[in-house]
């Protein structure tokens, strides 16, 4: 017996490579967009540390986008739980257009004792504080909240 199952589902953390940009559709829906660069660290073959950065289309809806533009800066560090979606299009001269996006369903906001400056600098202190810093509490933005407003007070900045 086969069981096929479908699973679209992508977790980045990384750090935001734009501020957010806020728009409205026509429809009255609040639709907020950015950029987010994540790092891949590796040994290779010869013993060097290597690094690459991937950058991703993230789009997000609703009062989940109402959020992100509000408390998202250029350079915060954020996890992104969602889905990958591919958009198509026709360019002005007829060409096929396509867009790989990853459309949010969750947002956790980084401690707010995390700025966004240097990350490597950040890693090296966390890494000789790891005993001395209390762990917080990072709440999860969730998108499905119709029933349940987003107080303001509960996002931790």
């Amino acid at each position: 017996m086969f069981i096929f199952m479908n699973l679209n589902k992508v977790i980045l953390v990384g750090r935001l490579t734009q501020d957010p940009n806020l728009k409205t559709t026509p429809s009255g829906q609040s639709v907020c967009s950015f950029g987010l660069a994540t790092n891949r660290v590796w040994t290779d073959k010869s013993n060097q540390k290597q690094e690459k950065a991937e950058f991703h289309n993230i789009v997000l809806w609703q009062k989940l986008a109402e959020v992100a533009s509000q408390y998202l800066k250029k350079g915060n560090l954020v996890l992104i739980e969602g889905r990958i979606q591919t958009r198509s299009w026709q360019d002005q001269e007829g060409n096929k257009r396509y867009k790989t996006e990853i459309v949010a369903e969750n947002m956790q906001l980084a401690p707010r004792n995390t700025p966004g400056a240097n990350f490597r600098q950040q890693k090296q202190q966390s890494e000789q504080s790891r005993n001395q810093v209390p762990e917080e509490n990072i709440p999860v933005i969730e998108e499905n909240q119709e029933e349940k407003e987003i107080d303001v007070k509960d996002i931790p900045l």
